[in-house]
């Protein structure tokens, strides 16, 4: 069974630090580009952060950009989001992706393989 695994969230305040990981398991995803999407209440899902499959290629939404770093590990298991100064509009249900296309350079959602998510939430 194919499987993404998300840990690291938690309750912090404004101004800290966290860093999310995804394994994943049942496979390896080293020829899939891996990513970060995020849903707050009563809000649609939003792409967060997305890295190539070689790692070489990086692309963040304006909001978060020059905040959080994605990273991926060489054997193609983990992927990691470093996320500094959050900031409470960053609250929300955070979710890792694996590509449904290989050799894309950016996430595709179709047929893609999304993890359970974990919750991320900044207080003032």
């Amino acid at each position: 069974q194919v499987q993404l695994v998300e840990s690291g969230g938690g309750s912090v305040q404004a101004g800290d630090s966290l860093r999310l990981s995804c394994v994943a398991s049942g496979r390896t995803f080293t020829d899939r580009a891996m990513g970060w999407f995020r849903q707050a209440p009563g809000k649609p899902r939003e792409f967060v952060a997305d890295i190539s499959p070689t790692g070489t290629s990086t692309l963040y939404t304006g909001s978060v950009r020059g905040r959080f770093s994605i990273s991926r590990d060489s054997t193609g298991n983990t992927v990691s989001l470093q996320m500094r100064d959050l900031r409470p509009e960053d609250t929300a249900v955070y979710y890792c992706v694996a590509s449904g296309v290989p050799r894309a350079v950016r996430v595709k959602l179709t047929d893609a393989v999304w993890g359970q998510g974990t919750q991320v939430t900044v207080s003032t």
